[in-house]
């Protein structure tokens, strides 16, 4: 059995620990509610956003446009969106998988990081950290996503890369938080089919031309599409770590009790091994 003097020394460093998971707890909660509070704001708007834009597209019939078809280089862009920093359970390596354990292969990837965590994972894992946005992902505002998706946009029609991903986390609620992946270039269109049938429905009328249109629409819907991901991975990361601290908190106190308990144990062994030595010399003596 360990020393009374290491299990008070063991038991003093837990209860330093748990102060800190406790002084992290209350950071987080309190970040998570403004997080929170933006995201559940702004969901409806992007969830519409993406219904409406791909929607519309649906019915644009033969509309040849760059934006709607994959170009011609094999490469692929990828913005993975994690934090800067860890204490936060599975939060950050629950969206990396989706990257390492998907069917995008790693050659392929050109991988455009916001977040500390994701861009030092899979550099490490040997993937190609193409550009790095790890600061916007403290204090996610429209302008960021805007300057991301305009370099994004850039290469996708200069050639450089042929289509755009991006793998963020979903905030669903405070505990539940999904992983999610999504193809933001080439728009893919879903069109609704009966018996095997196109279903009759009007084509969509574009004033000004079609092109002029979807110049101005597609950039707007992917750059809502990033920024909503950083909102909602934003309230995601902070309430990942407020559950991983709690999680820390109880199970620190669980420690706390039990090595108060062998420290007792062990005191009441001291005591009562002292005892003895004094009854057996006075015994001794006399």
């Amino acid at each position: 059995m360990a020393s009374m003097r290491d299990i008070k020394r063991r038991k003093g460093s837990i209860q330093s620990t748990q102060q800190i998971t406790k002084a992290m707890k209350l950071v987080s909660t309190v970040k998570l509610q403004r997080a929170k509070g933006r995201a559940e704001k702004s969901k409806s708007y992007f969830e519409c956003m993406y219904e409406t834009v791909t929607s519309m597209l649906a019915k644009t019939g033969s509309v040849n446009h760059r934006y709607l078809k994959a170009g011609n280089s094999p490469k692929k862009a990828m913005i993975l969106i994690t934090s800067n920093r860890g204490l936060a359970g599975g939060y950050n390596s629950n969206v990396i998988k989706l990257v390492t354990q998907g069917e995008l292969k790693k050659d392929e990837l050109f991988i455009y990081a916001i977040g500390g965590k994701g861009r030092d994972t899979l550099k490490r894992y040997g993937y190609e950290i193409k550009a790095d946005y790890s600061d916007c992902i403290e204090e996610p505002l429209y302008i960021d996503a805007m300057n991301i998706c305009k370099d994004l946009l850039e290469a996708f029609e200069s050639g450089e890369i042929g289509e755009i991903y991006l793998a963020y986390t979903s905030f669903k609620n405070t505990v539940s938080h999904e992983p999610k992946m999504l193809k933001l270039l080439p728009v893919e269109i879903e069109e609704e089919k009966t018996d095997g049938e196109k279903t009759g429905q009007a084509l969509m009328n574009f004033e000004p031309e079609d092109d002029q249109a979807l110049d101005m629409i597609i950039p707007k819907y992917v750059t809502s599409l990033v920024f909503g991901a950083m909102v909602e991975s934003a309230a995601s990361e902070n309430g990942a770590r407020m559950q991983a601290m709690d999680s820390a908190t109880s199970n620190a106190e669980e420690m706390i009790d039990d090595l108060t308990l062998m420290y007792n144990r062990a005191r009441q062994g001291s005591i009562t091994q002292e005892l003895t030595e004094i009854i057996a010399g006075a015994n001794a003596i006399s």
